[in-house]
């Protein structure tokens, strides 16, 4: 028990941010002191850290719960790839294939449904419908045993990094200069009162929803005077999935878009890393949200893919979010609670999650790109808030949180 109460103090103690570690008589006080005072304070963390084990435990079986009621609900359009994640039903696919592939997955029952290539980012898939009767989980391995050397994937859904959602009135945020660099946002649709130019990769797209149109709103409360919008949901149930997400990325890249926000969150896919990467050889700038399924969630994608700038969110108070998820790296924080953002309707309502901080970073790099090193001007303009794993390399945008 000792040992355990140690270790959850420790996590507890690496959790403070450094501005309130440093005033800390555990932190300022010598060797002597400190094995005192722990002795004073072990019960108090003991049950705080238990609290914090328990609410990361708690999010991620409702993590895990929620896509499980996602595919229990969209059995004709989802079901679960090889890897157990949701991925769209009956369909596999091939990036950058070769006709003998394709002839030999033929040969094996698979359907070919057509091949797309996404010229701005150089990139070819085919699509491959399964063969009748078999799971698209054992599709995949026997698609996999046949063309061991080719790359195979699930069409696997990405789901916004959204939040929580309350009604409010509008509040006066601090005036905004306007950022003339465009911005892309791959979300769901946006309510047309923004003024973004939209298209729709998706069944039913574009079609306005609530976390798009807050996510657009938060960009353009920033003076981002230029938002594209790929909207990869529409009415889809298998919306925001890999390919979807591919597509928006060649459009924004095609269109000259070179600063990129994504509120969604995945798991790891070869199509969407693929075109993430191409996208950034290409100069995109590309900022995701962490998620908030908390610390105990799978790394989050695409916020992990090399060189896209990971994003988490702060409250009021500049405090972490506790149900904010991770990625394999952490790059900034921003606001992401106490603010408020626009629906679909055109109404101010209270917002709190990752997803609102991602364009406010995005945002900043927009206003940064016209000076050249984009990150070396972030990281000078960042605010330090303390632990590196809950802030990144520090705050940013923290004047355009809008009062709820």
């Amino acid at each position: 028990m000792r040992t355990r109460t140690a270790l959850l103090a420790a996590m507890l103690i690496c959790a403070v941010p450094a501005s309130a570690q440093l005033g800390s008589p555990v932190l300022d006080g010598t060797m002597s002191h400190v094995l005192g005072t722990v002795n004073g304070v072990t019960g108090p963390l003991t049950r705080t850290a238990e609290a914090l084990l328990e609410d990361a435990g708690s999010r991620a079986q409702a993590r895990l719960d929620r896509l499980a009621e996602l595919v229990r609900r969209n059995r004709s359009a989802i079901e679960r790839d090889a890897h157990g994640s949701p991925a769209r039903k009956g369909e596999l696919l091939l990036i950058e294939p070769v006709d003998a592939d394709v002839a030999t997955a033929r040969n094996a029952g698979f359907t070919p449904l057509g091949r797309e290539t996404m010229a701005a980012l150089d990139l070819r898939v085919e699509r491959l419908a399964v063969p009748a009767g078999v799971s698209l989980s054992r599709a995949e391995t026997l698609l996999r045993a046949r063309l061991p050397q080719a790359t195979i994937t699930g069409d696997t859904l990405h789901e916004p990094a959204g939040g929580q959602w309350g009604l409010t009135a509008a509040g006066s945020g601090v005036p905004a200069l306007p950022i003339g660099t465009p911005v892309g946002l791959i979300d769901s649709g946006a309510a047309t009162g923004l003024g973004a130019i939209t298209r729709g990769f998706a069944t039913g797209a574009p079609r306005p929803a609530d976390h798009g149109s807050a996510t657009a709103s938060l960009l353009a409360g920033t003076g981002v005077r230029q938002i594209y919008v790929a909207d990869v949901y529409g009415a889809d149930p298998a919306g925001g999935n890999a390919l979807a997400i591919a597509r928006a990325l060649d459009w924004l890249v095609g269109a000259g878009v070179r600063v990129m926000s994504i509120s969604l969150v995945g798991p790891d896919n070869p199509l969407v890393g693929r075109a993430v990467a191409a996208a950034r050889q290409r100069g995109a700038v590309i900022v995701a949200a962490v998620g908030n399924d908390g610390p105990g969630a799978p790394p989050a994608y695409p916020a992990s893919y090399p060189g896209v700038l990971a994003v988490t969110g702060v409250d009021g108070r500049d405090r972490a979010l506790i149900e904010a998820g991770r990625a394999l790296h952490l790059d900034y924080s921003a606001p992401g609670a106490d603010m408020a953002a626009m629906d679909a309707r055109g109404r101010w309502r209270r917002v709190r999650g990752t997803s609102f901080a991602a364009p406010l970073v995005a945002a900043r790099a927009a206003a940064a790109l016209p000076g050249g090193n984009v990150i070396a001007t972030l990281d000078h303009e960042a605010q330090r808030l303390g632990n590196p794993a809950l802030y990144g390399r520090g705050l940013l945008c923290g004047a355009c949180r809008k009062p709820r």
